[in-house]
């Protein structure tokens, strides 16, 4: 599946790297100066905007799967930085905790090096809004 990048994703350098476990697309973002925090180390929003991206990939790719299309509107999103993003790479990919016909519960983690040691990590809960299209 072809992630459905904003244009915000888009400006902070958000791409697609693989697909993931379950067919959950995993999310590259290059490290660039303009990301950047205190010098060597990416600002906290760019790192947010990463795991926020990478959440509703994750549930795009599987209402997707399920034929489903909903207008998706945020009920909270909940960061937790776990330790200091360095100036390279940082991937992310986000994993369906609970999916309701209304409501959708989502994990996501952010890390470099090894998945195993996140950097980040998100909890989203999701409003899903049937259109008519």
């Amino acid at each position: 599946m072809t992630v459905r990048l904003t244009a915000y994703a888009r400006a902070l350098g958000i791409a697609e790297a693989e697909e993931g476990p379950a067919g959950a697309p995993t999310l590259v973002q290059a490290f660039s100066h303009d990301l950047e925090g205190r010098p060597g180390a990416w600002h906290g929003g760019a790192i947010a905007g990463l795991l926020e991206t990478a959440g509703y990939a994750a549930l795009q790719a599987e209402l997707a799967a399920r034929g489903r299309d909903p207008l998706l509107k945020p009920i909270n999103v909940t960061v937790q930085y776990l330790s200091t993003a360095r100036t390279q790479a940082s991937y992310a990919r986000g994993r369906i905790v609970r999916l309701g016909r209304r409501n959708a519960n989502i994990a996501v983690e952010a890390w470099q090096d090894d998945p195993a040691k996140p950097i980040a990590s998100a909890v989203m809960n999701i409003l899903m809004a049937e259109e008519t299209r």
